[in-house]
């Protein structure tokens, strides 16, 4: 059985492609994941673009029960950067004898082949799960199994003419994509919204939460989630 990383925004793609990776056994039976690698940006002590804590990434972890890769990043940080740490995390990975590295894309082709490229020095496998799974059904499959998430980021460009503070920090349930617009993605996918996982099939417990101010930084929407 093949080693392998999850990339981990703390979010619902990547919580779910955790699940995918170990409930189902065209996965279960090639893959074990063994960590999970997470962008933090130093300066804030958050998880990048999602914007929550990184205590709250702790906690996440301590109820998937997985190790937490934390790749720092300062603020700003250019692309040069960014790469320069994927690849050293890419290559502790190879001396520690992992094979593999899974994403929780959904659909984004370029943001696909961005990662086969930058893997492929390495000879780590790319793994993606969820791929080309409708979110429209995966949105509510999510819901129905009991994931529970809060909009964490949302970009106001994607909501126009609705007032895109009212969905920053809110529950992601069926009242929340009943009410989105029809121009987001049910999944967020195109970066409408990120969000972070409170509850699931993936996590031994659930994390309490609640919502703090909303702040504005960089052109988006931040609800600051504070541990219960």
């Amino acid at each position: 059985m093949k080693k392998i990383l999850l990339s981990w925004s703390g979010g619902k793609d990547s919580a779910w492609a955790l699940h995918l990776l170990r409930s189902r056994e065209e996965f279960a039976s090639r893959y074990e994941v063994v960590g999970l690698l997470t962008t933090i940006n130093d300066h804030f002590h958050r998880v990048a673009m999602h914007g929550f804590r990184e205590e709250l990434l702790d906690l996440q972890a301590e109820a998937a029960g997985l190790p937490l890769w934390k790749i720092p990043l300062p603020w700003p940080c250019s692309n040069e950067i960014y790469e320069a740490q994927m690849a050293a995390a890419c290559e502790r990975a190879v001396r520690e004898g992992i094979g593999g590295m899974a994403f929780g894309d959904l659909f984004l082709e370029d943001i696909r082949a961005y990662r086969i490229e930058r893997l492929a020095p390495t000879g780590l496998e790319p793994i993606f799960p969820c791929w080309l799974l409708p979110t429209d059904q995966l949105a509510r499959e999510m819901i129905a199994a009991g994931l529970g998430a809060r909009l964490t980021c949302v970009d106001p460009r994607a909501f126009p003419g609705v007032d895109a503070r009212t969905f920053a920090g809110r529950v992601f349930d069926a009242d929340l994509l009943h009410e989105l617009p029809a121009s987001v993605d049910p999944c967020g996918e195109r970066g409408e919204f990120h969000t972070f996982v409170t509850d699931g099939p993936m996590l031994s417990r659930s994390i309490e939460v609640h919502r703090g101010e909303i702040i504005e930084r960089d052109g988006f929407l931040y609800a600051d989630l504070l541990p219960a």
